[in-house]
């Protein structure tokens, strides 16, 4: 299945995609339904009102998260390309609700970041509340998984040892457009997708998921034995490279740029950098 939050009407409702129309799924947002035990058959049997996908208007995938966590450092050419050896645990840092927009809003950048980069991600999607979780626990808790731009004020997230700064600036994180279920995915819930970025057109990045060296089923195990998690939390897996911190020269988002980050199988975002003025 392919699950979606769509805007209509001024309110938001959790959507499937059925061939070229989104289906309501009586509930207002895709982590709402993921709180329900049996969401995937209730997903699958929903007979709601359609919409049409063209046009649509693509709310965050899970637009009130109880956490997002990332993973730095997870794909050997981006650890490589940043000059660092590779990791024996997870590099996790966090992101909040305010950071997350839809899959064709515009990017807010900021005026205080003179170094705004790019990280297309594939991000898990958590179906249901464990902790410590381990195997067949782990795999279990995986709902699905999206695609989100890790969008990065470089100049803030090397201001200290920790990213945080850096990291969860206000509207600036892309999540979406669909969840799709693992049964669709090669590889199920160590899926082997094409990843790739552009920059008004140009492919900045463009690696495959197999690269990953923390699979999700790892990264579910390792974040639950750290704090337990929920339905509708994200994990994203951390950028392959291509970065444009670590180009030669470097390059970075001015404003006024489309980028479009992809995931074979799972959909795009495709996002305009504005610049955000302070009050």
């Amino acid at each position: 299945m392919k699950l979606a939050t769509l805007r209509t009407g001024g309110a938001t409702k959790a959507v499937r995609l059925d061939g070229d129309v989104l289906i309501d799924l009586g509930v207002p947002d895709v982590g709402t339904l993921l709180a329900q035990d049996d969401w995937a058959d209730r997903a699958a049997a929903a007979t709601g009102p359609a919409y049409d996908v063209t046009g649509a208007d693509f709310a965050p995938l899970v637009p009130q998260p109880s956490k997002v966590i990332c993973v730095g450092l997870n794909y050997r050419n981006h650890i490589q390309e940043m000059g660092r050896d590779l990791p024996e645990h997870p590099t996790l840092f966090a992101k909040f609700a305010d950071a997350l927009i839809g899959a064709g809003d515009n990017i807010a950048r900021p005026e205080e970041t003179d170094e705004f980069d790019w990280e297309v991600e594939l991000a898990v999607v958590v179906g249901k509340r464990v902790r410590r979780a381990r195997g067949e626990e782990a795999e279990q808790a995986i709902a699905g998984f999206t695609v989100l731009n890790d969008i990065t004020c470089r100049d803030w997230q090397f201001r200290t040892r920790e990213w945080l700064q850096g990291k969860m600036w206000d509207s600036s994180t892309p999540v979406g457009p669909y969840l799709v279920t693992p049964e669709e995915l090669p590889g199920g819930v160590r899926p082997a997708l094409d990843v790739r970025l552009t920059v008004d057109g140009a492919v900045m990045q463009s690696d495959t998921t197999a690269d990953l060296l923390f699979d999700p089923v790892d990264l579910v195990e390792y974040v639950s034995t750290i704090v337990r998690l929920n339905p509708g939390d994200i994990i994203a897996t951390g950028t392959p490279g291509g970065v444009g911190h670590a180009r030669k020269p470097a390059r970075y988002l001015l404003g006024g740029e489309t980028v479009v980050a992809e995931i074979d199988g799972i959909g795009r975002l495709a996002n305009r950098v504005v610049k955000e003025k302070s009050a």
